[in-house]
């Protein structure tokens, strides 16, 4: 295992126990914030509805036309999604926070699913070893590194 890996290991481990020791102690503002995710995303907040003019902005600013994990073209994969990097389900008070956010086509989203990053990388690892270096690249060092400061 080299460095890197370790240091990884290490931020995960960090973000679940800063996740569980948080997710008992969210707040009315996390609450808030993570209700705030589905107004920008949904129209009215309803799935079903579509997606506002702020997201769909947000998502031609944030992507090309190829998905960064398997790179076909997001046309010939469902379109685009808004993914969370940490599951907000897991992470609700990142729902909102932007570095958490990329843009990847439905078909890697839902494959993805509720994936922890490192489970992720692990698992891209295993089945697509060729894809990995792409997904280490988009590893939310950042957002990790701020977890310990909470």
């Amino acid at each position: 295992m080299d460095t890197d890996d370790k240091m990884l290991q290490e931020l995960f481990a960090l973000a679940d126990k800063v996740g569980k020791k948080q997710y008992h102690k969210l707040t009315s503002q996390d609450f808030d914030n993570y209700r705030k995710f589905d107004h920008w995303r949904y129209i009215n907040g309803d799935g079903e509805c579509g997606t506002t003019p702020e997201s769909k902005q947000w998502v031609k600013d944030n992507s090309d036309w190829n998905c960064p994990i398997c790179g076909e073209k997001f046309a010939d994969r469902d379109g685009r999604t808004i993914d969370h990097k940490l599951p907000r389900a897991q992470y609700p008070w990142l729902s909102l926070d932007f570095r958490n956010l990329w843009v990847i086509c439905r078909i890697c989203n839902q494959e993805k699913g509720e994936m922890h990053w490192y489970e992720y990388e692990h698992y891209i690892l295993i089945h697509y070893p060729d894809r990995y270096q792409d997904i280490a690249f988009a590893r939310p060092r950042k957002l990790l590194q701020t977890l310990k400061e909470r």
